[in-house]
């Protein structure tokens, strides 16, 4: 590690306990990140000198308040200083809010800037946005070459992000239990949202996007560290680490999609898949299963298969059937459909696959299946239509290519059968 490579580790570890005080106190995200910026500026010039302080985290508070207290005042004349009880309180020694912040203050503080980020007026794309950016700290650069758009692009996004969140008059105060429990669910679907479009926009082992996989396992840690006894945060944690253990066999040297079945094994993260398999045998042992608890089982079905032919498959078709009945989805069916062909062929799952035609029109992976599925089942004409319709939505050159693949290969059978039928 580097001379200054412990002072980023400390930055980037102490930054949502940091940032959730500075919104406690400042109760406006841009003053907070700028409170919170002013201090990492202080801590890269005094700590190489003065060495770290004992609770970075509480000493980036202190000075992040202590400076965005300076600019609220400096700007005093032309805006009306916020009341007292909202600025600061009257214990400005370091020490002292070191000791507060081992209670209950760095739970709620973190829980409100989580709940701020998933706030259920920002669209999808913002959420992940403003998390990547407040929580993760992400640069807007890093952000933008990840969603595959302009850096004024996404400044713009996070820009909206924040007056949206301005204008809903979110309430800082500590939120009860009740309301606790109620988002808990929205914060653990904004976690979600941002390891897919890592996992998605991937388009090779060493893809940009890996970084937002990467945060959202940091974000589910934390999470968890908070919730240490719910097991649906416990499932959510075990499923991205169990998807992202897969992260390096996905693609081959070429950036082409390798589909499960044919990767290599052996390129697997041991170490992810038993932390993930211990951390979902201890959700089920809570009796309380959810969607994500459902979805790490089946990830870890597929983790514990030394080899493709020794996966259970009837037990990841009856696992599908629990997720169809706790959260009906026309996605959770065509996955299970994927199951059902292992189990009892393509025409079994192809009936599963075709009512769904008319939710699933604009999703490439639906039409990717039914190609495959109708490829399997001899009939070459129709496998090359849905095949044709699923290159058309493809999100990525990885899977465009393979669907180009799947193309080539129908396009030499029937070449191949057409010279048998001239030799005869």
């Amino acid at each position: 590690m580097t001379d200054t490579a412990w002072i980023d580790l400390a930055l980037v570890s102490a930054r949502p306990q940091a940032m959730g005080a500075l919104l406690r106190y400042f109760r406006n995200l841009d003053l907070a990140e700028e409170a919170f910026q002013e201090a990492c500026i202080r801590a890269l010039k005094t700590w190489p000198t003065n060495g770290p302080p004992r609770d970075p985290a509480a000493w980036l508070i202190f000075v992040g308040r202590n400076s965005g207290i300076d600019k609220v005042r400096r700007q005093a004349r032309e805006t009306p200083l916020p009341p007292e009880d909202i600025l600061s309180d009257l214990e400005d020694r370091e020490s002292e809010l070191a000791d507060r912040l081992d209670g209950a203050h760095y739970r709620d503080d973190i829980l409100r800037l989580l709940f701020v980020c998933s706030n259920p007026a920002l669209p999808a794309t913002q959420q992940i946005a403003l998390a990547l950016r407040i929580v993760s700290g992400l640069t807007v650069k890093q952000i933008a070459r990840a969603f595959l758009v302009s850096e004024a692009a996404m400044e713009q996004r996070i820009t909206r992000a924040k007056a949206r969140v301005a204008a809903a008059g979110l309430p800082f105060e500590t939120p009860d239990a009740a309301d606790r429990t109620g988002r808990l669910a929205a914060v653990a679907t904004m976690i979600y949202l941002v390891f897919n479009e890592g996992y998605s926009g991937m388009n090779g082992p060493e893809g940009v996007s890996a970084d937002l996989c990467d945060e959202a396992i940091r974000l589910s840690r934390l999470l968890l560290r908070l919730f240490p006894a719910e097991p649906e945060i416990m499932g959510l944690t075990a499923l991205l680490l169990l998807q992202h253990s897969r992260a390096r066999a996905r693609f081959d040297a070429h950036g082409a999609i390798v589909l499960l079945d044919d990767q290599d094994r052996s390129l697997w993260s041991r170490p992810m898949i038993t932390e993930a398999l211990a951390m979902i045998d201890k959700a089920m042992r809570h009796r309380r299963p959810g969607p994500y608890q459902i979805q790490a089982a089946i990830a870890a079905l597929h983790a514990r298969a030394e080899r493709p032919e020794g996966t259970d498959w009837e037990e990841i078709d009856l696992l599908y059937q629990a997720l169809e009945r706790l959260q009906p989805s026309p996605v959770v069916t065509l996955n299970r459909a994927v199951a059902v062909s292992k189990r009892e062929g393509p025409e079994a799952a192809l009936a599963l696959v075709e009512p769904l035609a008319e939710r699933l029109s604009g999703y490439f992976y639906f039409h990717g299946l039914r190609g495959g599925l109708l490829k399997e089942m001899g009939r070459e004409r129709e496998a090359r239509i849905a095949f044709g319709q699923a290159i058309a939505l493809a999100t990525n050159a990885a899977e465009a290519a393979y669907i180009r693949k799947q193309l080539d290969h129908l396009a030499g059978e029937a070449g191949t059968s057409g010279l048998r039928g001239g030799q005869q």
